[in-house]
């Protein structure tokens, strides 16, 4: 995994070295900031871009809104800030991590009025978050003991960095367990999503994923909805439990770190015949087409921001 050497960091370039903050930055106590996950992709036709830029980066000012964190800077400067470091670190294909956060103030609970902010803009070479074996085998998963928390404990619909805290105890818990990725349930006991991923299952044609209440709004879950849609296939937005995703033909996650990763196996049982299936293939195939240039549909035609 090579790191980029370089970053954007307030407004400007600098080494990573020089990109330095306080041991009394309000977030590293309290978790108070916001972050998006994007990537790069080489092109077919020479060059790199950007998947989705501006969907991403919309979400990561809706987020720190959320938070009731002001970011200095308006959409075009980190537009501009993310291509120019990827530029300085000579990525093509990269993972993008833009991060906003309270910074050096005061250190009770309650940062201020108008707490100091700051944002940064970092890239690495980074290969599918569940790993080249789970792109082509599935992944194996484990229902969690740990939930997804409440729409009124913490907001789910914002990017928050100390939110991440219970996906990062059921990760453990899951790699704990020999199993590649937990999948958590709501309060109420009905499948969530991933740590970092949104879940997908495939029954008799008909394709289901969590509905919004208690799930982060991925933008590659929009993606997979959109374009599996355009293909006259169905989509449901619902609630399901943990004994019909056993059941289920095929079952898929997908994020912007994930991309479309097949899951095999879930809590000891097999996910259809135990990889993966047809659906998820061609949507596998279809996602690496869109992200490379090779395949744009009409209504994403604005979807690939190229780096020069």
């Amino acid at each position: 995994m090579a790191r980029g050497t370089q970053v954007w960091f307030n407004g400007k370039v600098l080494p990573v070295e020089e990109a330095k903050i306080s041991l009394f930055t309000h977030a590293l106590h309290y978790g108070t900031g916001a972050f998006e996950g994007i990537r790069a992709y080489k092109q077919t036709a020479g060059g790199g871009a950007v998947f989705r830029l501006e969907e991403h980066l919309k979400r990561l000012y809706e987020s720190c809104k959320i938070l009731d964190v002001k970011i200095p800077f308006t959409m075009d400067e980190l537009i501009k800030g993310t291509l120019d470091v990827c530029k300085a670190n000579g990525f093509e294909e990269c993972y993008i991590r833009p991060i906003a956060f309270i910074a050096d103030g005061p250190l009770g609970v309650f940062p201020g009025e108008e707490p100091p902010i700051d944002i940064a803009i970092l890239n690495w070479e980074w290969g599918s978050y569940l790993g080249e074996r789970g792109i082509k085998e599935g992944a194996k998963m484990k229902i969690s003991s740990f939930i997804r928390p409440h729409v009124n404990s913490v907001m789910t619909k914002g990017k928050i960095t100390g939110q991440y805290n219970t996906g990062v105890l059921a990760k453990r818990e899951a790699k704990a367990a020999g199993c590649d990725e937990a999948l958590m349930l709501d309060p109420d006991g009905f499948l969530s999503e991933g740590t970092g991923e949104n879940l997908f299952m495939i029954k008799d044609g008909v394709i289901k994923t969590t509905s919004l209440t208690s799930i982060l709004n991925g933008v590659t879950r929009q993606t997979v909805i959109r374009h599996l849609r355009s293909q006259g296939l169905e989509v449901v937005e619902t609630r399901f439990s943990r004994d019909e995703l056993w059941c289920a033909d095929e079952v898929f996650m997908s994020g912007t770190a994930a991309e479309i990763t097949p899951v095999r196996e879930i809590d000891g049982r097999a996910i259809g015949p135990g990889k993966p299936g047809p659906i998820t293939q061609k949507l596998q195939k279809d996602y690496q087409a869109m992200v490379r240039g090779e395949l744009i549909p009409e209504y994403g035609k604005k979807w690939l921001t190229p780096i020069r």
